[in-house]
């Protein structure tokens, strides 16, 4: 069976997340299989994993409007610190309930 459309939430995953799931499948889920592949400790596994999470979680969330979206992602990808995103977040709401 071919997957001929590629599901929301894995079209903002970058490749090395891909990369990630697909090595965690193949270790059984075991973290410390995945730390020793990739010569790293297990809470640093733990961490690349629950972001992995949050970035699935985010696309998976449909009642953000697309900026809310998008400023959660960078907060999670740590191209911003999430005290920024939540100014960002809230400042944008609130011109956006002035607006209507």
């Amino acid at each position: 069976m071919a997957i001929e459309i590629v599901p929301e939430w894995m079209v903002n995953l970058e490749d090395e997340d891909i990369v990630f799931i697909k090595k965690f499948l193949l270790a059984s889920g075991s973290l410390k299989e995945i730390a020793r592949q990739y010569g790293v400790t297990y809470p640093t596994v733990r961490l690349r994993l629950d972001r992995l999470i949050q970035k699935i979680q985010i696309s998976e969330d449909t009642g953000n409007e697309p900026y809310i979206t998008l400023i959660k992602r960078l907060a999670v990808n740590e191209k911003i610190d999430f005290d920024t995103a939540k100014i960002l977040t809230a400042e944008y709401k609130k011109t956006k309930s002035e607006v209507k």
